[in-house]
Parts: C-alpha cells; structure tokens; sequence
C-alpha cells in the first residue's frame, strides 16, 4: 500500500497532472511549455511524415509515377505561397494579439471575419484558373525535350487539380490555428498536420488498389480537411471565435494586415522556393524528383524539430517582447536560442552526416526501393545534413523581424536571394548532376541565413556581436570531430545491403559520436549542456512573468 503522505509519489503525481493539463486543448501555455508541445508535436509530424514517404517508397519506390505525384505538389504549393505568403501564422498574429491585449474582442472577430471571406473567394477563383490551366502550366515547368514525357506529364496534371482544393483548407485552417496561437492555445495547431500525414498514409492503403498513386492525394485533401481545417475551427469555436461573412475592405485592421501581408505574397524565400528549384532540374532523371524528396522529407524532421517549432512557438513571445519596448531582452532572447538551436544542429548534423547510408538504408528501403535508390538518396541526405544549423537558425532570425512588424525587409533580401541562386543551382547540376542540387542547396541556406543576421543588426535588433560565438566554436569543432570519428566506424562495417550490416554500422556509429560528442563538450569546457538545462528552468519563470504583468498597450511597433 502506498503512503499518501510520500513525497515521492506526489511529485510523480503532480508530474502527471501537469503534463495531463499541458494536453488539454483549452490549456493555455507559457512559452517553455508551448515550445515543448510544439517541438513535440512537430517531431511526431515528421515522423508520421517520414512514415508516410517510407510506405511510397515501400509501395511505389522511386519511379515516374512517384516523380509525377511530387511534382504534382508544385502549383497548389505556388498558389498557397502567392495567395498566403506566409501571412496567416505571421503578420496575422501580431494583429489578432494586439486586438486581445488591447480588450477588443470585437475588433478581433471582425478581423478575423473580413480576411477569412475575402481571402477565401481569392483562393476559390485561383484554385479554379489553376486548375483550367493545369495542363499548360505543368507542361511549361515539368514539360520539354528533357522532362516528362506525356505520359508522366498527364499523371502529373490530373494529382495536381486532385491536390489544388487541400490549399483552401489549409488556409483557412491557417487563419484559425493563428487564432488560436493568439490565444496561446497550442495544442490542436500543433497536431493538425500529424492527421495530415495519417491520412496520406490511410489513403494509400485503403485506396491503393483500386486509384493507385491517385490515393495519396485523395489522403492529402482529406487530411487537409479534417486535421488542418475542421480541428482547429472547432477549437477555434469552443472558445468563442465567431464568423460572419463580410467584404468590408475599408476596414482598417484588414488594411493593416493587407500592407504586413502584400511583401510576403509577392516575395520568394528559398525557404520555400528550393522545393520546386529541385523538381525543375531533377525532372530530367527518372526518379530523381522522388529520391531528393525522401532526402529532404528525412532532413525535415531535426529541422523541424529544432528550428521550425522554436521559431513558431517563439513569435508570439518575440512579439510581446518588441510590443513592450524591451528591446535588449528581445536581443538576448532572439540570439540565446539561435545559440543553443545552432550549436546542437551541430552537433547532430555532424551524425547524419557520417551515418548517412545505413540510416537510409534501414528506414527507406524496402518494397520497390532498391539498395541503388538508398546509395542516391544517402548522398543527397549526407549534403542536406550539412546545412542543418543554418536552416535552424534562419527560422529564429525570420521571426524576429516578423516579430517587429518588418515583412519587407526578409522577403527582399530572400527573394534576390533566391534570383540570385538560380543560376548556382544550374552550374552546380551541370558540373555534379543532382547531387550538385544538394550542394546549392546549402549554399543558398546559407546566404540567406546570413543575410537575416546581418540585416537584423544592422536594425540594431539583434546585435550579432553578443552571439556566443565561442561556445558555437566549441560546438563545431566537437562536431567535426565527432562526425569523422564516427563515419570511420561506418567504414569499417562496410554497408552492403545487409540489414544486419546496416544495424551494425549505425549502431556503432551512434556510440562512437555519444561518445565523442561528450568528450569533446568536456575537454572544451562547453557550457552548451548547463545552458540548454538552466533554459528548461528559467523560462517558465520568464513566461509567467510576462502573464503576470501587464499585457502591453500595443503590439505594433
């Protein structure tokens, strides 16, 4: 019988209770507990979406069907990107959550109700000529002596009008899930795409047979519908959100948003763009859009993880921060996570890289991918790798000019790099084929990751000079270390194919770089491991210290 009164057992309950009220979607979060639930939330997605690229490659592996269901993707991609921009989870926020400090629930329902109508009947009349044009459109950019022949180009037409409705259903899910951040309600938000990516994976399997290829985009709307769209609109219900229909244009939040909005609508961010550089140049291979994808979608889960959850649970805190005029703790803030995020980056990047082949090798082939698919999709993976901390940190540096209210100042820098960078993906691709695809990647990732910094200090927002450049330092030289360490361990396995050779080799790797990870953060006295404990306990406190004090007067700068 367990004593009521032992401490041990109440501190366990306890646990359990407060992790159990972190899940309820009415809970409203501090920033440390909204970047747990995201970064988890986003690890699950990834994983799930992982799981989904794994099930294609097992039923479908890399071939023109799969080439043409990625590439169909790519105008209901520009057509989300043209009409939202980014807008719904940025410049939307900043507005809703000054309307919420400020007590103007009705001003924020307003708002809320203008952009959704208005917006939506741009989307619905794109969707329409996008569709139309389909044929015209995948035929300029997939089409060609070197590209889909028209067999493949068909399929590709036919996923892409199956695809296109899905992006009404993500906005309009965008619209509400920034509600709902507003709100500091995280939870259905942050588990919307892991039904996305379940329902992929349903719709190939109970679909496959009778539509083929084509149930991985019925999967995709569905999943847009309920885990993008219908979740969060109930949430968004529940706690009191209202809709009505109105074309008031002249209303001044909406002019606001509109003028916030227009720079990202008409921008280009590599960020974006570089899914679609690769599709247009991989097209001339057979199944070279596919393996660069399942590269890519695996590279997609640190960086989601590390970056992109940071970042999106951070902006509404950045913003409360920059509304308050607390400008120095905004720099310290913004710099002290692009630290640690890029540090431990690096720190991981440096086992992808070494790891790459039996990684990929165990999680991917199976099914229709062959040991040749896995040696491809390795070499892209090893590449993608090498540029992790700086996706990671681009994500942090971004949000803290969204943070300030400033749209144009990234996306013109993002999008003469992203212009700029065209021509170094063609010269890359002619010298090393769509291997040399991977490599400009990382190039310009990197470019534009610096622009952000740079620009940033020069508007005295984020000082570069108080970034703690040693520990970094520390971080990438036990990186390095670690990584050629551990590669020299998967040499000596040698990966053939084998299961039990892949096992082999990754484990072995994995316990080569643990340990030189930690003997190299021990000799070079990093302070990376007590940072990354004493963030976990201070920012709670931080957190509610900004509840517990006044809500600033304004958000907008």
């Amino acid at each position: 019988m367990v004593n009521s009164a032992d401490p041990t057992e109440a501190s366990r309950k306890s646990i359990l209770a407060r992790a159990i009220r972190l899940l309820r979607p009415s809970h409203q979060h501090t920033a440390f507990s909204a970047t747990l639930l995201v970064m988890v939330a986003v690890m699950l997605s990834r994983v799930f979406g992982f799981l989904r690229e794994a099930y294609i490659a097992w039923a479908f592996g890399a071939t023109s069907l799969t080439d043409a269901y990625n590439a169909g993707f790519t105008i209901p991609d520009w057509l989300n990107y043209i009409v939202a921009g980014g807008t719904v989870s940025i410049t939307f926020i900043a507005i809703y959550t000054r309307f919420l400090a400020q007590g103007k629930e009705d001003e924020a329902q307003k708002t809320f109700s203008v952009i959704i109508t208005v917006m939506t009947t741009v989307l619905i009349t794109g969707i329409a000529l996008a569709a139309i044009f389909a044929p015209q459109l995948d035929g300029w950019y997939f089409g060609g002596k070197d590209g889909f022949d028209a067999e493949k180009l068909a399929i590709c037409v036919r996923l892409t009008r199956i695809l296109l409705p899905a992006q009404l259903f993500f906005y309009i899910g965008g619209v509400v899930s920034a509600v709902l951040y507003s709100r500091r309600l995280f939870f259905l938000p942050a588990f919307g795409p892991l039904v996305y990516n379940v329902a992929i994976i349903l719709g190939g399997v109970l679909l496959s047979h009778r539509l083929g290829i084509a149930s991985l985009a019925y999967g995709a709307v569905a999943g847009s519908f309920v885990g993008i769209f219908l979740i969060n609109a109930i949430g968004a219900a529940r706690v009191g959100t209202r809709y009505r229909v109105s074309f008031d244009i002249h209303n001044p939040a909406f002019r606001e948003w509109v003028r916030l909005s227009i720079p990202l609508m008409l921008g280009v961010s590599l960020v974006s763009a570089d899914d679609w550089i690769l599709r247009y140049f991989a097209k001339h291979s057979v199944g070279d859009i596919t393996r660069l994808n399942y590269a890519k979608r695996l590279f997609a889960v640190p960086i989601s993880v590390l970056g992109q959850a940071a970042g999106q649970a951070s902006l509404p805190f950045f913003a409360r921060l920059i509304g308050e005029k607390r400008m120095q703790e905004f720099s310290d803030s913004v710099n002290g996570s692009v630290y640690r995020i890029t540090a431990t980056s690096l720190l991981l990047s440096s086992f992808m890289v070494s790891a790459a082949l039996p990684l990929i090798d165990l999680l991917y082939r199976r099914g229709r991918l062959t040991f040749f698919d896995s040696q491809e999709i390795a070499l892209y993976f090893f590449w993608f790798s090498l540029s992790l901390g700086f996706w990671s940190a681009q994500a942090l540096y971004a949000r803290g000019f969204y943070a300030a209210g400033d749209t144009l100042t990234p996306m013109v820098a993002s999008t003469l790099i992203t212009a700029a960078s065209i021509p170094m993906y063609a010269a890359l691709f002619r010298h090393f084929s769509t291997v040399g695809l991977a490599m400009a990647s990382d190039l310009g990732i990197l470019a534009n990751c610096l622009a952000m910094a740079l620009l940033l200090h020069r508007r005295k927002l984020v000082s570069l000079m108080q970034l703690q450049w040693g520990e970094v330092a520390k971080a990438a030289l036990t990186a390095a270390a670690a990584g050629l360490l551990s590669y020299q361990m998967v040499r000596v396995v040698m990966v053939n194919g084998s299961r039990v050779s892949d096992i082999k080799a990754l484990g072995l790797s994995a316990i080569t770089w643990a340990g030189a990870v930690a003997a190299g953060l021990w000799f070079t006295r990093s302070t990376l491991p007590g940072d990354l404990r004493r963030r976990k306990a201070t920012q709670p406190a931080q957190a509610a210290e900004m509840q517990a004090g006044a809500l600033p007067k304004s958000l907008d700068p």
